[in-house]
């Protein structure tokens, strides 16, 4: 047993091994990172430094942003690194750290935004109750259930790749350690975990979907008795959640709903959890009028 466990490290084939290209994504990812610790960075100060922004909404936004903040940080400063030198080896326990911190978060961020779409359906649907339910109690409560889902279901990722023995070779085709392609360099049958993946990770991500999707379906039914700027004002908001909601949930459901198996296109769809970060801040919080007001005057300060 101890010869199929002695891979100790993992070298990562990136998005490309073109020098040239190697330079235009550490540009580009550089600068992504930057942006998004910035956007993510302000929209959280703004929301605990503000006296207006107390809404629920308010505080599960600016828990997304620090979500994103931490998701963005544990993949792209690796894919920054491995821009830059040739190396892009990491060590078999980094590699199952990252794992669970990417699925931790991730894990986290789609309980997450099922939390955010029950306080619209609340803030919508029951307006005059809103206040007596939405309490701060609720919401803090609701966020750590957030958090608990999302660590349950990384412990379960972690536990399965645990069990895979690991005898060479050590060449991952993507730029993050993720389940399929390890799946891939297993010495023995893994028929049996990639269903559990399946049924642990896809099924997870399309339930939730298509209970947000169904939700949403709910609130543009009950838009009909508002008024013509309620229901204006009302879209705006549902429609910035759902796009947010398509952008991260359709690489997942792509990735993690079929057998397991690694596509070369796996690396593009993938960068899109590089990218949603960056715009969750403009779709949620730069297009809200109090939160714009409420940055203008932190930055006066």
């Amino acid at each position: 047993m101890a010869d199929t466990h002695n891979v100790t490290e993992f070298i990562f084939l990136g998005l490309s091994t073109n020098p040239e290209v190697q330079k235009v994504c550490f540009v580009i990812f550089s600068f992504l990172y930057t942006a998004i610790v910035l956007e993510n960075f302000l929209i959280v100060l703004t929301v605990i430094t503000s006296r207006s922004l107390i809404s629920p909404m308010y505080f599960f936004l600016s828990s997304l942003s620090f979500i994103d903040t931490c998701c963005s940080s544990s993949m792209t400063l690796k894919l920054i690194a491995d821009s830059m030198y040739k190396g892009r080896a990491i060590s078999f326990e980094g590699c199952l750290a990252q794992l669970f911190v990417a699925h931790l978060l991730g894990g986290t961020q789609i309980f997450l935004l099922t939390v955010v779409a029950f306080d619209q359906y609340m803030a919508i649907c029951k307006p005059l109750h809103y206040t007596t339910i939405m309490t701060r109690q609720l919401c803090a409560l609701l966020v750590g259930m957030a958090w608990l889902g999302g660590f349950l279901h990384s412990l379960v990722q972690l536990l399965l790749v645990l069990q895979l023995p690991f005898c060479g070779p050590n060449v991952i085709n993507h730029f993050v350690c993720d389940l399929y392609p390890l799946l891939e360099l297993a010495c023995s049958n893994t028929y049996v975990i990639g269903l559990l993946v399946v049924a642990n990770s896809g099924v997870i991500c399309l339930l939730n979907f298509l209970m947000l999707a169904a939700s949403y379906i709910v609130i543009l039914r009950s838009l009909r008795s508002h008024s013509a700027e309620g229901r204006r004002k009302a879209l705006s908001i549902c429609g910035a959640h759902f796009t947010v909601v398509a952008l991260f949930f359709m690489p997942c459901i792509f990735i993690y709903m079929r057998p397991s198996s690694t596509l070369s296109v796996d690396k593009i769809v993938a960068v899109f959890y590089l990218v949603t970060p960056l715009l969750n801040p403009i779709i949620y919080s730069f297009r809200n009028a109090e939160v714009k007001n409420s940055v203008r005057r932190l930055m006066g300060r």
